[in-house]
């Protein structure tokens, strides 16, 4: 299953279950983004060419990032780009999930390992500014919102 959360038409986030199956390739973003996110299930023998990718200038204003849940469990609430609380949903072992735009901050509900994968260099403080969570009595689960 595939889940897009958004704020204002704005999508701030992909979310790739587990769950999800297709033959093929299937991209779920659009070429304008500055992380590219695909899917690919291929048969035995299938052959992708050999390839070497050329050097081709790109600008990165936004830094978007892409998590891989490798086991546990974790709520992730998103904020508007102007901070405010939007929603929270939970991630399970075998999910994947790309934030684009707005905020966000997790919450581990039992131990886990995430592979984070983003543009870099990283540029220390500039490239993020922290601000407050939502407190726990506020948390709103995008299963629970109408």
């Amino acid at each position: 299953m595939i889940e897009r959360i958004l704020c204002q038409e704005k999508e701030l986030a992909l979310i790739i279950r587990r769950s999800y199956h297709k033959d093929g390739i299937e991209f779920f973003t659009p070429g304008t983004y500055s992380q590219q996110v695909g899917y690919m299930n291929r048969p035995s023998g299938y052959v992708i060419p050999p390839h070497v990718h050329n050097a081709v200038p790109r600008e990165v204003q936004y830094t978007k990032e892409v998590l891989f849940i490798r086991s546990g469990r974790v709520r992730v609430d998103f904020y508007s780009e102007a901070t405010d609380y939007l929603e929270s949903t939970i991630l399970e072992a075998g999910d994947v999930i790309l934030l684009a735009y707005g905020g966000h901050g997790f919450e581990m509900l039992e131990s886990t390992e995430i592979i984070e994968v983003k543009q870099g260099p990283y540029a220390g403080d500039h490239d993020k500014t922290r601000f407050d969570p939502i407190p726990a009595d506020q948390v709103k689960l995008k299963s629970d919102t109408p």
